[in-house]
């Protein structure tokens, strides 16, 4: 998968007042999973961020206005802000430096994880905090077999020095559950981060209703696991158009409907 931004298959637009054609594309995307994240009700208040590297060798990215919600997320209002969180580009709005600590840890250490998604949702919480972690009873969360990660509470994520160890805990995972906290999903994409966060949302759901049936749980064959995640890996070799990107567009197409704001 080429580490350059994928051609959009929904027509991003040109930027205001001349900006990078790529930059305004990954902006438009960014504040497309922001609405996403909102409508899907995985937001916690105006918490969690999701970040995207812009191109170049200056490690900048984009990350949301400290104090907006979700659903008023905009292109042009992402800030640029660079490795340690400060604000590149001072304007308008300011950032929250210590929520982009997590962040910064997989960013720093993986040149492909250009976008990063954090969030604190209901159901993602509750697996966290479940000593089993992600079970393999749905097929959405045994897609996640051998590339799911786990990192320890270790309180509230402010401390520099606990990157290393995020860091060290992730490794090459595509997505992590961080006990006691909440759900991250890292891709080389703004769509395929989200797929894999759609897929791990909707993995910890399942397993939340299907504890709360009581009924006993079925596990496949370890083999049929193996299988399974073969198969996924192969089927996703073959998307054309790069992982994620048939589901991500469909979706902006929806916010083109309903809330093109995003936009702007």
């Amino acid at each position: 998968m080429s580490s350059t931004a994928p051609k959009p298959l929904v027509d991003c637009g040109r930027g205001p007042g001349g900006m990078d054609e790529v930059e305004w594309q990954l902006r438009v995307q960014t504040a497309a999973a922001y609405r996403l994240i909102h409508r899907n009700g995985w937001n916690e208040l105006i918490w969690g961020h999701t970040t995207t590297r812009l191109p170049g060798a200056e490690h900048q990215f984009l990350i949301n206005p400290y104090g907006l919600r979700y659903d008023e997320v905009t292109a042009s209002s992402l800030v640029v802000i660079d490795l340690d969180g400060n604000i590149v580009e001072p304007g308008a709005h300011a950032v929250n430096p210590a929520g982009f600590v997590i962040h910064s840890a997989i960013h720093r250490h993986r040149e492909r994880a250009r976008c990063v998604m954090h969030t604190h949702s209901r159901a993602g919480m509750a697996v966290a905090s479940m000593r089993c972690g992600l079970l393999p009873i749905s097929m959405s969360a045994i897609s996640f077999h051998g590339h799911l990660a786990y990192h320890d509470f270790e309180g509230s994520t402010l401390l520099l020095e606990e990157r290393e160890k995020l860091a060290a805990d992730v490794g090459d995972a595509r997505a992590v559950i961080m006990r006691n906290h909440g759900l991250l999903a890292i891709g080389a994409t703004v769509p395929e981060a989200f797929l894999h966060l759609f897929r791990l949302e909707q993995a910890c759901k399942v397993q939340v209703d299907a504890m709360s049936s009581g009924a006993e749980l079925i596990e496949p064959p370890f083999e049929v696991i193996e299988r399974s995640v073969i198969q996924t890996e192969e089927f996703a070799r073959c998307a054309a158009d790069g992982i994620g990107e048939l589901e991500f567009a469909a979706f902006m197409r929806l916010l083109d409907a309903e809330e093109p704001s995003y936009r702007t």
